[in-house]
């Protein structure tokens, strides 16, 4: 079964002090709440201004309006959500969220309003996400109709570090519903964000017309979704393991790149792996699934001095250069 609110945050345990990411919707109003009653003082917010739509502002003034009620700390960050070619917006709003995240833990915490006063708070050592099980079923719906691989397939995690920034989600296994419930006997109120129901998303598609259907035949699908999901982040981090392992076999530190004749050694499916993992973690790129099967083919192929390889690789290039294989960025 899923968790009430109230347990998940009895069991959840942080480093204090805490930031919210809060956007002022039902959520994360919840967690801001929840986590000022259990630690008073020891609790701030953070508000991205993503200037996308013209409701943005009202969103801040909310967000600060109770923040002053509350007398919680709140740090408000403006950022140019929009996004570049090829990019979703849920991605572009997404990555200039993480960046502001990561600027203010680099940058230190600044003085910020708490009840209307300007104070000095504590830096916070993590920051609250309020993703929920029903945000988890969602991204799992949305990995499969992707055709992802494990990494999307585990969903979102609970705990991570990113660019010196700890991250939580402490209500991954509560529902929707649950949060909205606890939040109305609090008689906090929230903000409605209109674009939740704008279709043109695919994410707002799944949550309208696929969750209703999915609810209907397997009536536990948050915690067997949250299962799978489970299982496959797990499976993720033996083949991470793997990666790291085969990676320091095969490589050439003189030129930075991957030998050749040590690659062909492998499996196809170790080859794929290790090469997934190169790209990751040398270069922070991925493949498309095509190009990886062009590599490997290529690698395959590669059994005479002059075969020469040049592929299009995620955003640069993997080349041949002598008996190594390497990458370069494109731009």
């Amino acid at each position: 079964m899923t968790r009430t609110l109230p347990e998940a945050i009895a069991e959840f345990s942080p480093t204090l002090p805490v930031a919210v990411a809060f956007s002022g919707g039902a959520d994360s109003t919840a967690l801001l709440l929840a986590c000022h009653q259990k630690w008073p003082e020891q609790v701030a917010a953070i508000h991205i201004h993503h200037g996308l739509q013209a409701a943005a502002d009202g969103f801040q003034s909310h967000c600060e309006k109770l923040c002053a009620q509350l007398a919680i700390p709140l740090v408000v960050r403006r950022v140019d959500g929009h996004a570049a070619n090829g990019q979703s917006p849920e991605d572009a709003a997404r990555s200039a969220r993480y960046r502001a995240f990561a600027e203010l833990a680099l940058e230190g915490w600044p003085s910020c309003s708490r009840g209307g006063v300007q104070q000095d708070f504590a830096q916070p050592r993590t920051l609250l996400l309020a993703q929920h099980a029903d945000d988890q079923v969602e991204t799992v719906v949305l990995a499969l109709g992707r055709g992802a691989g494990l990494p999307g397939l585990a969903a979102m995690p609970k705990r991570w570090l990113r660019s010196g920034v700890e991250y939580h989600r402490p209500l991954l296994g509560v529902s929707a519903i649950d949060i909205r419930e606890w939040l109305v006997r609090q008689g906090v109120g929230f903000i409605e964000d209109p674009s939740n129901s704008d279709l043109r998303f695919t994410r707002n598609q799944i949550r309208a017309k696929i969750l209703p259907a999915l609810q209907s035949v397997f009536p536990h699908m948050r915690v067997t979704f949250a299962r799978s999901a489970a299982h496959a982040a797990q499976a993720q981090s033996l083949l991470h393991e793997l990666g790291e392992e085969d990676l320091t076999r095969t490589s050439n530190a003189s030129a930075a790149g991957l030998v050749i004749k040590q690659l062909q050694g492998l499996s196809r499916a170790r080859q794929a792996n290790l090469l997934r993992h190169w790209l990751a973690v040398r270069f922070a790129t991925q493949a498309s699934a095509a190009q990886l099967n062009e590599l490997l083919d290529q690698i395959a192929s590669c059994t005479t001095r002059g075969h020469r390889i040049h592929i299009k690789v995620g955003a640069g290039f993997a080349s041949r250069q002598g008996e190594n294989l390497t990458w370069y960025n494109s731009n």
